[in-house]
């Protein structure tokens, strides 16, 4: 494998691959990794949090211990999601254990530092993600500027997979799936912008708490197991994860195209079952017509859950400023405006420089029931595809 390239100086690439699957969850996995290995690789080759901090953690006993305690969890509450992971190692030849760090990458070294009895350090996290639901007559948007740390610039790919399994799966007992999604190379669909058969579109923003759990569900399982929701009542129970509950904090943006009645877009905050609670904090904001949602990196409603603070909330407060400094958003074409931003020279709603960038823009159209992604800035650049939302 040492001929494979690392990708760590192409610049920007207008370029997006997809993979059209069809399997069972390991079959769906594996062929994600056979596709995508040059991807995987490299950016496992170069992605330093994951190199230089958590495994440094996860090789002494206490990573240990953190890892497996979550590992259990998600075997005995998400089976088929950890038998993805496992398909999508071994058909790019990488270790397993590296590929599920990469879903608790956080948690390993945040718990174990509260175990040690020490104050958890403020980790590089991405300071980024941007979402903007907008819902008027005739115009009814969910936009998202997709934020990473700068190694997952050009390490994405789009997954269009149909799940099929003979028994139920898992907690919700699912038998099917069939969905679209941007995944960052290694990681499980759902974390980024995705939309599935039923309807269901959404978004999410990372939200960083000071304190988080082990042996609880890590949220790239709760984003995967969207996936298969078909309305707001199953998204909710997801989330809420009763009986775990969230080991982290994440918020999602979305909407179902199917609904009745006037079209509706929710904004839900996650916070960490914290202190032996067996479920996830949840807070939902609704916008009705006429009314719009902002939404970054930072809890606008469950106050009372300590963020680890540091670079994503002076990000996400500069952002909200500079859309806010728009009028409402009224259409498709002020939303690229916004999301394009760069009036803030410090920290811009659009980052194309630096450790964090803005590698991808998307715009779910509920009218037209298009999905549009951009490689670079939406303000002054064209699409590079526009996606049909297939529904069943």
């Amino acid at each position: 494998m040492d001929s494979i390239p690392k990708h760590t100086s192409l610049g920007r690439r207008e370029c997006i691959p997809i993979l059209h699957t069809r399997g069972t969850h390991y079959e769906i996995g594996f062929d994600i990794g056979r596709t995508f290995a040059s991807l995987i690789h490299s950016f496992l080759s170069i992605y330093d949090p994951l190199n230089q901090e958590v495994l440094p953690v996860y090789e002494t006993p206490d990573g240990k211990r953190v890892y497996e305690e979550t590992l259990n969890h998600c075997v005995e509450h998400f089976p088929q999601y950890v038998d993805e992971i496992k398909g999508t190692a071994e058909g790019a030849g990488v270790p397993f254990h590296k590929l599920f760090l990469l879903h608790m990458e956080d948690i390993v070294p945040n718990v174990v530092s509260q175990r040690r009895g020490e104050t958890p350090e403020v980790r590089q996290a991405p300071v980024g993600c941007s979402s903007i639901c907008v819902n008027q007559p005739n115009n009814e948007v969910l936009s998202h500027n997709e934020d990473a740390l700068h190694y997952v610039l050009n390490h994405f790919y789009l997954v269009s997979a149909h799940v099929i399994s003979e028994e139920p799966q898992g907690r919700w007992k699912v038998k099917e799936e069939k969905f679209t999604s941007l995944c960052y190379a290694g990681h499980l669909p759902g974390f980024t912008m995705s939309y599935n058969h039923h309807g269901f579109i959404y978004s999410i923003n990372i939200i960083n708490p000071k304190h988080l759990v082990s042996g609880k569900t890590p949220r790239y399982f709760l984003t995967r197991a969207l996936l298969a929701a078909e309305n707001l009542m199953q998204a909710q129970q997801i989330l809420r994860d009763h009986g775990s509950g969230s080991a982290d904090g994440i918020s999602v943006n979305m909407t179902f195209l199917n609904q009745e009645g006037d079209r509706l877009f929710h904004n839900a905050e996650i916070g960490p079952a914290l202190n032996g609670a067996s479920e996830s904090p949840l807070d939902i904001l609704t916008a009705s017509p006429g009314e719009h949602i902002f939404h970054t990196n930072k809890y606008l409603r469950l106050k009372n859950i300590e963020e680890a603070g540091g670079r994503i909330i002076d990000s996400s407060e500069h952002r909200l400023d500079a859309l806010n400094q728009f009028v409402s958003p009224k259409k498709c074409e002020d939303v690229l405006q916004m999301l394009g931003d760069q009036s803030d020279a410090e920290l811009p709603v659009y980052c194309d420089s630096g450790y964090v960038r803005t590698i991808a823009t998307g715009v779910f159209d509920c009218v037209k029931r298009t999905w549009t992604i951009y490689a670079d800035n939406p303000k002054t650049h064209e699409p590079l595809i526009v996606i049909p939302l297939q529904t069943k």
